[in-house]
Protein backbone atom coordinates (compact mmCIF):
# COMPACT_ATOMS: atom_id res chain seq x y z
CA UNK A 1 0.00 0.00 0.00
CA UNK A 2 1.28 3.51 -0.54
CA UNK A 3 -0.12 4.67 2.95
CA UNK A 4 -1.65 3.37 5.70
CA UNK A 5 -2.93 6.40 7.06
CA UNK A 6 -3.77 10.14 5.45
CA UNK A 7 -2.27 12.98 6.12
CA UNK A 8 -5.49 14.35 7.99
CA UNK A 9 -6.06 11.29 10.22
CA UNK A 10 -3.00 10.85 13.23
CA UNK A 11 -3.25 11.65 16.82
CA UNK A 12 -1.99 11.30 19.79
CA UNK A 13 -3.63 8.40 19.97
CA UNK A 14 -1.59 6.82 17.25
CA UNK A 15 1.96 7.69 19.04
CA UNK A 16 4.53 4.67 18.80
CA UNK A 17 2.64 3.53 15.11
CA UNK A 18 4.95 2.76 12.70
CA UNK A 19 2.61 4.30 9.58
CA UNK A 20 3.19 5.36 5.88
CA UNK A 21 1.96 8.37 4.60
CA UNK A 22 2.07 9.93 0.55
CA UNK A 23 1.31 13.28 -0.63
CA UNK A 24 2.64 16.35 -1.83
CA UNK A 25 5.33 18.61 -0.21
CA UNK A 26 3.30 22.12 1.16
CA UNK A 27 7.08 23.47 2.57
CA UNK A 28 10.27 22.51 3.41
CA UNK A 29 12.34 24.04 6.62
CA UNK A 30 15.30 23.35 7.13
CA UNK A 31 17.08 24.26 10.48
CA UNK A 32 20.54 22.98 11.15
CA UNK A 33 20.63 19.34 11.90
CA UNK A 34 16.80 18.78 11.35
CA UNK A 35 14.71 18.95 8.43
CA UNK A 36 10.39 19.41 8.75
CA UNK A 37 8.26 18.68 5.94
CA UNK A 38 4.48 19.57 5.49
CA UNK A 39 3.06 16.96 3.78
CA UNK A 40 -0.55 17.73 2.17
CA UNK A 41 -3.02 15.39 0.54
CA UNK A 42 -6.89 15.42 0.19
CA UNK A 43 -7.61 15.10 3.94
CA UNK A 44 -5.33 17.69 5.92
CA UNK A 45 -1.27 18.18 6.63
CA UNK A 46 1.31 16.09 8.82
CA UNK A 47 4.69 16.84 9.83
CA UNK A 48 7.24 14.65 9.01
CA UNK A 49 10.71 15.51 10.20
CA UNK A 50 14.24 14.68 9.70
CA UNK A 51 17.22 14.53 12.45
CA UNK A 52 20.52 14.24 10.42
CA UNK A 53 21.75 12.59 13.93
CA UNK A 54 19.47 9.66 13.87
CA UNK A 55 19.48 8.80 9.94
CA UNK A 56 21.60 10.92 8.18
CA UNK A 57 20.95 9.44 5.02
CA UNK A 58 17.32 10.02 4.40
CA UNK A 59 18.00 13.66 5.99
CA UNK A 60 19.95 14.54 2.76
CA UNK A 61 17.37 12.77 1.03
CA UNK A 62 14.73 15.18 2.59
CA UNK A 63 16.79 18.29 1.79
CA UNK A 64 16.26 17.56 -1.81
CA UNK A 65 12.95 18.10 -1.97
CA UNK A 66 11.33 21.00 -3.34
CA UNK A 67 7.23 22.25 -2.83
CA UNK A 68 4.43 19.47 -4.74
CA UNK A 69 7.49 16.71 -5.15
CA UNK A 70 4.91 13.61 -4.27
CA UNK A 71 6.33 11.33 -1.83
CA UNK A 72 5.93 8.63 0.20
CA UNK A 73 7.71 8.26 4.27
CA UNK A 74 7.12 5.82 6.13
CA UNK A 75 8.07 6.36 10.01
CA UNK A 76 6.93 6.51 13.72
CA UNK A 77 4.41 8.75 14.82
CA UNK A 78 5.90 11.14 17.75
CA UNK A 79 4.06 13.62 20.28
CA UNK A 80 5.73 16.84 18.64
CA UNK A 81 7.93 19.33 21.04
CA UNK A 82 6.59 21.89 19.49
CA UNK A 83 2.66 21.76 19.17
CA UNK A 84 0.32 23.35 16.24
CA UNK A 85 -3.05 24.26 17.29
CA UNK A 86 -3.93 25.51 13.76
CA UNK A 87 -3.48 21.89 12.66
CA UNK A 88 -5.82 18.97 13.99
CA UNK A 89 -2.83 16.79 13.34
CA UNK A 90 -0.51 19.28 15.14
CA UNK A 91 0.04 17.38 18.28
CA UNK A 92 2.06 14.81 16.29
CA UNK A 93 4.62 14.56 13.61
CA UNK A 94 6.27 11.57 11.75
CA UNK A 95 9.93 10.73 12.52
CA UNK A 96 10.87 9.48 9.11
CA UNK A 97 12.84 6.36 8.47
CA UNK A 98 12.60 5.79 5.12
CA UNK A 99 11.44 8.13 1.80
CA UNK A 100 10.84 7.80 -1.87
CA UNK A 101 10.18 10.17 -4.43
CA UNK A 102 7.21 9.16 -6.18
CA UNK A 103 7.69 12.27 -8.55
CA UNK A 104 9.46 15.27 -8.92
CA UNK A 105 7.69 18.93 -9.54
CA UNK A 106 8.71 22.15 -10.83
CA UNK A 107 8.02 24.92 -9.31
CA UNK A 108 4.44 25.71 -9.48
CA UNK A 109 3.42 29.25 -10.86
CA UNK A 110 1.80 30.72 -8.09
CA UNK A 111 2.27 29.18 -4.21
CA UNK A 112 -0.76 26.45 -3.60
CA UNK A 113 -1.65 27.57 -0.19
CA UNK A 114 -4.78 29.85 0.70
CA UNK A 115 -3.65 33.13 0.74
CA UNK A 116 -1.92 32.05 -2.53
CA UNK A 117 -0.31 34.92 -4.89
CA UNK A 118 -1.96 33.14 -8.07
CA UNK A 119 -3.97 36.23 -9.74
CA UNK A 120 -6.94 34.51 -11.68
CA UNK A 121 -6.33 34.29 -14.61
CA UNK A 122 -3.06 31.82 -13.35
CA UNK A 123 -4.85 29.85 -11.26
CA UNK A 124 -7.64 29.48 -13.74
CA UNK A 125 -5.03 28.22 -16.63
CA UNK A 126 -3.47 25.99 -13.95
CA UNK A 127 -6.79 25.31 -12.26
CA UNK A 128 -5.13 21.20 -11.42
CA UNK A 129 -3.19 23.02 -9.14
CA UNK A 130 -5.41 25.45 -7.69
CA UNK A 131 -7.76 22.69 -6.50
CA UNK A 132 -5.33 21.36 -4.35
CA UNK A 133 -5.27 24.40 -2.29
CA UNK A 134 -7.47 23.91 0.80
CA UNK A 135 -10.02 26.84 0.30
CA UNK A 136 -10.81 25.56 -3.13
CA UNK A 137 -11.22 21.98 -2.31
CA UNK A 138 -13.38 22.64 0.62
CA UNK A 139 -15.48 24.22 -1.79
CA UNK A 140 -15.59 20.72 -3.63
CA UNK A 141 -16.58 18.89 -0.53
CA UNK A 142 -19.51 21.39 -0.07
CA UNK A 143 -20.79 20.94 -3.11
CA UNK A 144 -20.98 17.30 -2.98
CA UNK A 145 -22.22 16.82 0.36
CA UNK A 146 -25.17 19.52 -0.53
CA UNK A 147 -25.97 16.71 -4.01
CA UNK A 148 -25.87 14.10 -1.74
CA UNK A 149 -28.50 15.68 1.04
CA UNK A 150 -30.75 16.37 -2.09
CA UNK A 151 -30.20 13.05 -3.57
CA UNK A 152 -31.25 11.75 0.06
CA UNK A 153 -34.42 14.32 0.91
CA UNK A 154 -35.90 13.56 -2.69
CA UNK A 155 -35.40 9.87 -2.96
CA UNK A 156 -37.19 9.80 0.77
CA UNK A 157 -40.45 11.62 -0.60
CA UNK A 158 -40.48 9.55 -3.66
CA UNK A 159 -39.08 10.94 -6.21
CA UNK A 160 -37.08 9.18 -9.48
CA UNK A 161 -33.90 10.27 -10.64
CA UNK A 162 -34.05 10.15 -14.56
CA UNK A 163 -31.30 11.06 -17.09
CA UNK A 164 -32.26 13.26 -20.08
CA UNK A 165 -30.66 13.79 -23.57
CA UNK A 166 -28.18 16.50 -23.71
CA UNK A 167 -28.12 16.54 -27.52
CA UNK A 168 -31.70 17.69 -28.83
CA UNK A 169 -33.31 20.10 -30.65
CA UNK A 170 -33.24 23.72 -30.63
CA UNK A 171 -36.18 25.60 -29.52
CA UNK A 172 -37.08 29.44 -29.66
CA UNK A 173 -37.32 31.87 -26.21
CA UNK A 174 -34.98 32.18 -23.73
CA UNK A 175 -31.19 32.20 -24.08
CA UNK A 176 -29.24 31.16 -27.28
CA UNK A 177 -28.92 27.64 -27.86
CA UNK A 178 -25.03 25.81 -28.13
CA UNK A 179 -25.75 24.23 -31.46
CA UNK A 180 -23.53 21.10 -32.46
CA UNK A 181 -23.17 19.92 -36.06
CA UNK A 182 -24.79 16.66 -36.85
CA UNK A 183 -22.03 14.43 -39.74
CA UNK A 184 -24.81 11.91 -40.61
CA UNK A 185 -27.60 14.76 -41.30
CA UNK A 186 -25.75 17.16 -42.88
CA UNK A 187 -26.92 20.51 -42.70
CA UNK A 188 -28.76 20.33 -39.58
CA UNK A 189 -28.08 20.82 -35.97
CA UNK A 190 -28.72 19.35 -32.47
CA UNK A 191 -28.79 21.85 -29.66
CA UNK A 192 -27.25 21.67 -26.09
CA UNK A 193 -29.87 21.46 -23.39
CA UNK A 194 -31.28 25.11 -22.02
CA UNK A 195 -32.78 22.72 -19.43
CA UNK A 196 -34.99 19.70 -19.49
CA UNK A 197 -37.73 21.40 -19.56
CA UNK A 198 -39.83 19.62 -22.43
CA UNK A 199 -38.40 16.50 -21.49
CA UNK A 200 -39.72 16.16 -17.66
CA UNK A 201 -42.66 17.56 -19.05
CA UNK A 202 -43.40 14.24 -21.28
CA UNK A 203 -42.09 12.17 -18.02
CA UNK A 204 -45.38 13.65 -16.15
CA UNK A 205 -47.31 12.55 -19.32
CA UNK A 206 -45.48 8.90 -18.81
CA UNK A 207 -46.85 8.47 -15.13
CA UNK A 208 -43.47 9.15 -13.46
CA UNK A 209 -44.76 11.52 -11.10
CA UNK A 210 -41.89 12.52 -8.98
CA UNK A 211 -38.53 13.24 -11.35
CA UNK A 212 -35.04 14.92 -10.44
CA UNK A 213 -32.09 15.03 -12.01
CA UNK A 214 -28.71 16.85 -10.81
CA UNK A 215 -27.90 18.21 -14.84
CA UNK A 216 -25.89 20.13 -16.72
CA UNK A 217 -27.53 23.14 -18.85
CA UNK A 218 -26.15 25.55 -21.20
CA UNK A 219 -26.87 28.91 -22.14
CA UNK A 220 -24.93 30.66 -24.40
CA UNK A 221 -25.00 34.21 -22.26
CA UNK A 222 -23.22 37.05 -21.59
CA UNK A 223 -21.34 35.96 -17.98
CA UNK A 224 -21.30 37.34 -14.86
CA UNK A 225 -20.43 36.40 -11.45
CA UNK A 226 -22.88 33.83 -10.63
CA UNK A 227 -23.51 32.95 -14.60
CA UNK A 228 -21.64 30.38 -16.91
CA UNK A 229 -22.10 29.22 -20.29
CA UNK A 230 -22.28 25.64 -18.57
CA UNK A 231 -24.26 25.39 -15.20
CA UNK A 232 -25.58 22.79 -13.03
CA UNK A 233 -29.58 22.77 -12.36
CA UNK A 234 -31.26 20.54 -9.53
CA UNK A 235 -34.13 19.71 -12.07
CA UNK A 236 -37.85 18.78 -10.53
CA UNK A 237 -41.02 18.17 -11.68
CA UNK A 238 -44.10 16.87 -9.67
CA UNK A 239 -47.39 15.47 -11.03
CA UNK A 240 -51.17 16.12 -9.39
CA UNK A 241 -49.80 19.14 -7.82
CA UNK A 242 -50.75 22.48 -7.47
CA UNK A 243 -48.48 25.67 -6.30
CA UNK A 244 -49.01 25.18 -2.43
CA UNK A 245 -47.74 21.36 -2.87
CA UNK A 246 -44.87 22.42 -4.68
CA UNK A 247 -43.41 25.46 -2.50
CA UNK A 248 -44.02 22.64 0.69
CA UNK A 249 -42.44 20.03 -0.36
CA UNK A 250 -39.04 22.34 -1.81
CA UNK A 251 -39.30 24.56 1.47
CA UNK A 252 -38.39 21.27 2.79
CA UNK A 253 -35.70 20.34 0.76
CA UNK A 254 -34.13 23.72 1.52
CA UNK A 255 -34.75 23.62 5.46
CA UNK A 256 -32.85 20.21 5.27
CA UNK A 257 -29.84 21.22 3.40
CA UNK A 258 -29.88 24.68 5.97
CA UNK A 259 -30.21 22.00 9.11
CA UNK A 260 -27.71 19.17 7.52
CA UNK A 261 -25.26 21.40 6.08
CA UNK A 262 -24.88 24.69 7.80
CA UNK A 263 -27.20 23.79 10.97
CA UNK A 264 -29.40 26.22 10.82
CA UNK A 265 -32.83 25.85 11.92
CA UNK A 266 -34.79 27.68 9.04
CA UNK A 267 -38.19 29.64 9.82
CA UNK A 268 -40.92 29.37 7.49
CA UNK A 269 -40.40 31.26 4.40
CA UNK A 270 -41.98 34.40 3.64
CA UNK A 271 -43.90 35.00 0.29
CA UNK A 272 -44.27 37.79 -1.61
CA UNK A 273 -45.91 38.59 -4.53
CA UNK A 274 -43.35 40.25 -7.55
CA UNK A 275 -45.29 43.52 -7.68
CA UNK A 276 -44.46 44.38 -3.68
CA UNK A 277 -40.98 43.15 -4.66
CA UNK A 278 -40.58 45.57 -7.23
CA UNK A 279 -42.38 48.34 -4.87
CA UNK A 280 -40.27 47.93 -2.36
CA UNK A 281 -37.52 47.03 -3.63
CA UNK A 282 -37.00 47.48 -7.38
CA UNK A 283 -36.13 43.85 -7.77
CA UNK A 284 -37.85 40.76 -8.44
CA UNK A 285 -34.48 38.98 -6.24
CA UNK A 286 -34.70 41.42 -2.96
CA UNK A 287 -32.07 41.40 -0.63
CA UNK A 288 -33.94 41.21 2.58
CA UNK A 289 -30.87 40.93 5.27
CA UNK A 290 -31.75 44.29 5.69
CA UNK A 291 -34.84 46.65 5.40
CA UNK A 292 -34.31 50.14 3.58
CA UNK A 293 -37.21 49.45 1.88
CA UNK A 294 -38.29 52.10 -1.15
CA UNK A 295 -41.10 54.58 -0.05
CA UNK A 296 -42.33 56.65 -2.99
CA UNK A 297 -42.77 60.51 -2.65
CA UNK A 298 -44.13 61.33 -6.25
CA UNK A 299 -47.50 62.74 -4.61
CA UNK A 300 -45.77 64.23 -1.83
CA UNK A 301 -42.98 66.60 -4.05
CA UNK A 302 -46.01 67.06 -6.38
CA UNK A 303 -48.10 68.59 -3.76
CA UNK A 304 -45.43 71.24 -3.39
CA UNK A 305 -43.98 71.76 -6.43
CA UNK A 306 -40.69 74.29 -7.05
CA UNK A 307 -37.67 71.92 -7.61
CA UNK A 308 -38.04 71.09 -11.62
CA UNK A 309 -36.33 68.39 -11.51
CA UNK A 310 -38.80 66.11 -9.19
CA UNK A 311 -42.05 68.47 -10.54
CA UNK A 312 -41.50 67.18 -13.83
CA UNK A 313 -40.74 63.32 -12.73
CA UNK A 314 -43.03 60.29 -13.11
CA UNK A 315 -41.37 58.44 -10.64
CA UNK A 316 -39.82 59.81 -7.42
CA UNK A 317 -38.52 57.39 -4.35
CA UNK A 318 -36.06 57.23 -1.76
CA UNK A 319 -34.65 55.12 0.70
CA UNK A 320 -33.94 55.64 4.65
CA UNK A 321 -30.17 54.32 5.49
CA UNK A 322 -30.75 54.20 9.50
CA UNK A 323 -27.25 55.63 11.01
CA UNK A 324 -25.50 57.29 8.22
CA UNK A 325 -26.28 60.90 8.57
CA UNK A 326 -22.44 60.84 9.25
CA UNK A 327 -21.46 60.15 5.63
CA UNK A 328 -19.45 63.29 4.65
CA UNK A 329 -19.99 65.27 1.15
CA UNK A 330 -17.16 63.41 -0.26
CA UNK A 331 -18.96 60.07 0.19
CA UNK A 332 -22.62 61.24 -0.68
CA UNK A 333 -20.60 62.92 -4.25
CA UNK A 334 -18.66 58.92 -4.52
CA UNK A 335 -22.68 57.68 -4.25
CA UNK A 336 -24.12 60.31 -7.17
CA UNK A 337 -21.26 58.83 -9.22
CA UNK A 338 -21.89 55.38 -8.38
CA UNK A 339 -25.39 55.71 -9.72
CA UNK A 340 -24.47 58.16 -12.70
CA UNK A 341 -22.01 54.81 -14.07
CA UNK A 342 -23.44 53.93 -17.70
CA UNK A 343 -24.52 50.48 -15.71
CA UNK A 344 -26.91 52.63 -13.55
CA UNK A 345 -27.82 55.25 -15.90
CA UNK A 346 -29.48 57.78 -13.04
CA UNK A 347 -28.98 61.34 -13.26
CA UNK A 348 -28.18 62.38 -9.68
CA UNK A 349 -28.93 62.04 -6.19
CA UNK A 350 -31.05 63.63 -3.69
CA UNK A 351 -30.09 63.67 -0.05
CA UNK A 352 -31.62 64.79 3.36
CA UNK A 353 -29.71 64.17 6.53
CA UNK A 354 -31.78 64.04 9.36
CA UNK A 355 -30.01 66.22 12.40
CA UNK A 356 -30.14 64.60 15.91
CA UNK A 357 -32.34 67.72 17.24
CA UNK A 358 -34.90 66.47 14.20
CA UNK A 359 -34.19 69.20 11.31
CA UNK A 360 -33.53 68.71 8.50
CA UNK A 361 -30.89 69.31 6.34
CA UNK A 362 -30.52 69.04 2.12
CA UNK A 363 -29.25 69.30 -1.08
CA UNK A 364 -32.58 70.70 -1.72
CA UNK A 365 -33.08 73.31 1.17
CA UNK A 366 -33.35 76.17 -1.27
CA UNK A 367 -36.51 74.74 -3.06
CA UNK A 368 -38.12 73.34 -0.10
CA UNK A 369 -39.06 74.57 3.44
CA UNK A 370 -38.49 73.01 6.90
CA UNK A 371 -42.42 71.89 7.05
CA UNK A 372 -41.87 69.91 3.58
CA UNK A 373 -38.79 68.37 4.73
CA UNK A 374 -40.25 67.11 8.05
CA UNK A 375 -43.14 65.89 5.99
CA UNK A 376 -40.47 63.84 3.99
CA UNK A 377 -38.61 62.86 7.38
CA UNK A 378 -42.18 61.27 8.52
CA UNK A 379 -42.73 59.67 4.93
CA UNK A 380 -39.68 57.88 5.33
CA UNK A 381 -40.45 57.36 9.10
CA UNK A 382 -36.68 59.00 9.79
CA UNK A 383 -35.11 59.93 12.83
CA UNK A 384 -31.80 61.52 13.93
CA UNK A 385 -28.46 60.11 12.51
CA UNK A 386 -30.19 59.14 9.41
CA UNK A 387 -29.79 59.61 5.57
CA UNK A 388 -32.09 59.86 3.09
CA UNK A 389 -31.58 59.39 -0.51
CA UNK A 390 -34.01 60.04 -2.96
CA UNK A 391 -33.87 58.89 -7.48
CA UNK A 392 -36.32 60.36 -9.72
CA UNK A 393 -37.07 59.69 -13.22
CA UNK A 394 -39.10 59.84 -16.29
CA UNK A 395 -39.48 55.72 -15.83
CA UNK A 396 -41.07 54.61 -12.79
CA UNK A 397 -39.30 50.92 -13.58
CA UNK A 398 -36.07 52.23 -14.76
CA UNK A 399 -35.22 54.45 -11.50
CA UNK A 400 -36.78 51.14 -9.33
CA UNK A 401 -34.27 49.63 -10.70
CA UNK A 402 -31.82 52.48 -10.17
CA UNK A 403 -33.03 52.57 -6.84
CA UNK A 404 -32.39 49.19 -6.09
CA UNK A 405 -28.24 49.37 -6.76
CA UNK A 406 -27.68 52.18 -4.39
CA UNK A 407 -29.81 50.15 -1.59
CA UNK A 408 -27.53 47.59 -2.61
CA UNK A 409 -24.87 49.26 -2.56
CA UNK A 410 -25.61 51.09 0.60
CA UNK A 411 -25.95 47.63 2.27
CA UNK A 412 -22.71 46.91 1.29
CA UNK A 413 -21.43 50.21 2.82
CA UNK A 414 -23.38 49.94 5.88
CA UNK A 415 -21.73 45.95 6.57
CA UNK A 416 -25.64 44.92 6.09
CA UNK A 417 -24.65 42.23 3.70
CA UNK A 418 -23.35 40.13 5.67
CA UNK A 419 -22.49 36.41 3.54
CA UNK A 420 -22.73 34.40 6.94
CA UNK A 421 -26.65 35.62 7.61
CA UNK A 422 -29.27 34.34 5.36
CA UNK A 423 -32.60 35.90 4.84
CA UNK A 424 -35.00 33.31 2.48
CA UNK A 425 -38.36 33.78 0.76
CA UNK A 426 -40.55 33.13 -2.14
CA UNK A 427 -40.91 35.72 -4.93
CA UNK A 428 -44.46 34.66 -6.10
CA UNK A 429 -47.67 35.99 -8.97
CA UNK A 430 -45.05 37.13 -11.98
CA UNK A 431 -46.60 38.67 -14.69
CA UNK A 432 -47.20 35.94 -17.46
CA UNK A 433 -45.16 38.26 -20.17
CA UNK A 434 -42.90 40.66 -20.55
CA UNK A 435 -42.78 43.42 -23.64
CA UNK A 436 -39.75 43.28 -26.03
CA UNK A 437 -38.89 46.47 -27.33
CA UNK A 438 -36.52 44.39 -29.92
CA UNK A 439 -38.92 41.73 -30.86
CA UNK A 440 -42.00 44.00 -30.32
CA UNK A 441 -43.99 41.44 -29.00
CA UNK A 442 -44.86 39.80 -26.03
CA UNK A 443 -42.31 37.66 -24.81
CA UNK A 444 -42.39 35.16 -22.13
CA UNK A 445 -41.45 35.74 -18.64
CA UNK A 446 -40.19 31.97 -17.70
CA UNK A 447 -41.23 30.36 -20.80
CA UNK A 448 -44.06 29.61 -22.79
CA UNK A 449 -45.20 25.66 -20.72
CA UNK A 450 -45.63 28.29 -17.96
CA UNK A 451 -49.61 28.41 -16.76
CA UNK A 452 -51.46 31.53 -16.36
CA UNK A 453 -53.17 31.88 -12.64
CA UNK A 454 -56.41 30.15 -13.13
CA UNK A 455 -58.59 33.61 -12.14
CA UNK A 456 -56.85 35.67 -14.92
CA UNK A 457 -57.20 33.09 -18.28
CA UNK A 458 -60.15 34.64 -19.47
CA UNK A 459 -57.98 37.44 -19.63
CA UNK A 460 -55.59 35.93 -22.53
CA UNK A 461 -58.58 37.21 -24.65
CA UNK A 462 -58.75 41.13 -23.60
CA UNK A 463 -55.38 41.73 -22.09
CA UNK A 464 -52.49 39.42 -22.11
CA UNK A 465 -50.61 41.73 -20.63
CA UNK A 466 -51.92 41.92 -17.06
CA UNK A 467 -52.20 38.25 -16.59
CA UNK A 468 -50.41 36.78 -14.37
CA UNK A 469 -48.07 33.42 -14.09
CA UNK A 470 -48.29 30.84 -11.64
CA UNK A 471 -44.75 31.22 -11.31
CA UNK A 472 -42.61 31.71 -7.98
CA UNK A 473 -38.53 32.08 -7.25
CA UNK A 474 -36.96 31.17 -4.09
CA UNK A 475 -34.44 33.97 -3.20
CA UNK A 476 -31.65 33.80 -0.74
CA UNK A 477 -30.03 37.00 0.05
CA UNK A 478 -30.99 38.90 -3.00
CA UNK A 479 -29.99 35.80 -5.32
CA UNK A 480 -32.17 33.90 -7.03
CA UNK A 481 -31.54 30.06 -5.88
CA UNK A 482 -34.38 28.50 -7.52
CA UNK A 483 -37.45 29.49 -9.64
CA UNK A 484 -40.55 27.11 -11.89
CA UNK A 485 -44.12 27.32 -12.22
CA UNK A 486 -47.21 25.47 -12.71
CA UNK A 487 -47.07 23.99 -16.36
CA UNK A 488 -49.70 24.04 -18.91
CA UNK A 489 -50.78 20.68 -19.25
CA UNK A 490 -54.10 21.54 -21.68
CA UNK A 491 -53.73 21.44 -25.47
CA UNK A 492 -55.85 24.28 -26.13
CA UNK A 493 -54.68 26.34 -23.54
CA UNK A 494 -50.48 25.68 -24.58
CA UNK A 495 -52.16 26.71 -28.76
CA UNK A 496 -53.74 30.29 -27.04
CA UNK A 497 -50.39 31.04 -25.16
CA UNK A 498 -48.25 29.84 -28.39
CA UNK A 499 -50.67 32.56 -30.22
CA UNK A 500 -50.21 35.35 -28.02
CA UNK A 501 -46.55 34.66 -28.37
CA UNK A 502 -46.57 34.94 -31.79
CA UNK A 503 -46.24 31.76 -33.15
CA UNK A 504 -48.79 30.45 -36.01
CA UNK A 505 -49.77 26.71 -35.70
CA UNK A 506 -47.13 25.58 -37.99
CA UNK A 507 -44.69 27.19 -36.35
CA UNK A 508 -45.63 26.17 -32.89
CA UNK A 509 -46.33 22.57 -34.22
CA UNK A 510 -43.04 22.30 -36.23
CA UNK A 511 -41.37 23.65 -32.65
CA UNK A 512 -43.70 21.96 -29.91
CA UNK A 513 -45.93 19.74 -31.77
CA UNK A 514 -44.35 16.68 -29.98
CA UNK A 515 -45.19 18.00 -26.98
CA UNK A 516 -48.87 19.48 -27.85
CA UNK A 517 -49.24 15.65 -29.49
CA UNK A 518 -48.51 13.99 -25.93
CA UNK A 519 -50.86 16.33 -24.10
CA UNK A 520 -54.07 14.91 -26.46
CA UNK A 521 -53.09 11.21 -24.85
CA UNK A 522 -53.60 12.58 -21.01
CA UNK A 523 -51.49 15.07 -19.45
CA UNK A 524 -51.86 14.84 -15.65
CA UNK A 525 -51.79 18.59 -14.00
CA UNK A 526 -47.81 19.63 -13.12
CA UNK A 527 -45.43 21.76 -12.19
CA UNK A 528 -41.65 21.97 -11.19
CA UNK A 529 -38.68 23.91 -10.86
CA UNK A 530 -35.27 23.73 -10.97
CA UNK A 531 -32.66 25.09 -7.99
CA UNK A 532 -29.36 26.52 -9.40
CA UNK A 533 -27.14 24.33 -7.86
CA UNK A 534 -24.02 26.49 -8.53
CA UNK A 535 -25.71 29.23 -6.96
CA UNK A 536 -26.43 27.60 -3.94
CA UNK A 537 -23.29 25.92 -3.18
CA UNK A 538 -21.67 29.34 -3.60
CA UNK A 539 -24.06 31.10 -1.49
CA UNK A 540 -23.14 28.45 1.50
CA UNK A 541 -20.00 29.27 1.10
CA UNK A 542 -20.12 32.94 1.49
CA UNK A 543 -18.43 32.91 -1.98
CA UNK A 544 -18.64 36.42 -4.45
CA UNK A 545 -18.51 34.06 -8.03
CA UNK A 546 -20.18 30.39 -8.25
CA UNK A 547 -16.78 30.06 -10.21
CA UNK A 548 -14.54 28.54 -7.20
CA UNK A 549 -17.49 26.03 -6.66
CA UNK A 550 -16.85 24.36 -10.02
CA UNK A 551 -13.98 22.08 -10.77
CA UNK A 552 -13.25 23.38 -14.09
CA UNK A 553 -14.97 26.58 -14.72
CA UNK A 554 -14.90 29.55 -18.17
CA UNK A 555 -13.66 32.60 -17.84
CA UNK A 556 -15.72 35.87 -18.49
CA UNK A 557 -14.93 35.15 -22.04
CA UNK A 558 -16.81 32.02 -21.80
CA UNK A 559 -13.23 29.90 -22.72
CA UNK A 560 -11.55 27.48 -20.78
CA UNK A 561 -7.82 28.94 -20.28
CA UNK A 562 -6.50 25.49 -19.07
CA UNK A 563 -7.83 23.01 -21.83
CA UNK A 564 -7.96 26.03 -24.69
CA UNK A 565 -11.45 25.88 -25.21
CA UNK A 566 -12.94 26.75 -27.16
CA UNK A 567 -10.82 26.02 -30.16
CA UNK A 568 -10.58 25.80 -34.03
CA UNK A 569 -10.84 22.40 -35.69
CA UNK A 570 -8.95 21.47 -38.97
CA UNK A 571 -9.93 21.77 -42.14
CA UNK A 572 -11.04 18.05 -42.83
CA UNK A 573 -13.29 18.15 -39.90
CA UNK A 574 -15.16 20.91 -41.23
CA UNK A 575 -14.94 19.29 -44.47
CA UNK A 576 -16.78 16.06 -42.90
CA UNK A 577 -19.46 18.06 -41.33
CA UNK A 578 -19.91 20.09 -44.67
CA UNK A 579 -19.38 23.91 -42.62
CA UNK A 580 -17.61 26.82 -44.40
CA UNK A 581 -16.39 29.39 -42.43
CA UNK A 582 -16.71 32.84 -43.22
CA UNK A 583 -14.82 36.37 -41.62
CA UNK A 584 -13.10 34.44 -39.55
CA UNK A 585 -9.31 35.20 -38.58
CA UNK A 586 -7.12 31.76 -38.04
Amino acid sequence: MYRTFTCGELRLADVGKTVVLAGWVQRVRKMGGMTFIDLRDRYGITQLSFDESINAEVFVEANKLGREYVVQATGVVKERYSKNAQLPTGDIEIEVEKLQVLNPAVTPPFTIEDDTDGGDDIRMKYRYLDLRRTAVRKNLELRHKMAFEVRRYLDEQGFLEVETPVLVNSTPEGARDFVVPSRMNPGQFYALPQSPQILKQLLMVSGFDRYFQIVKCFRDEDLRADRQPEFTQIDCEMSFVEQEDILQMFEGMSRHLFKTIKGIDLPKLPRMTWADAMKYYGSDKPDTRFDMRFVELHDMFHAHPGFGVFDGAAYIGGICAKGAASYTRKQIDALTDYVRRPQIGAKGLVYARVEQDGTVKSSVDKFYSQDVLQELKSQMNAEGGDLILILSGDDAMRTRKQLCELRLEMGKQLGLRDPQKFSCLWVIDFPMYEWSDEEQRLMAMHHPFTSPKPEDIPMLDTDPAAVRANAYDMVINGVEVGGGSIRIHDAKLQEKVFEILGFTPEQAQAKFGFLMNAFKYGAPPHGGLAYGLDRFVSLFAGLDSIRDCIAFPKNNQGKDVMLGAPGVIDQAQLDELQLKLSNTKQ
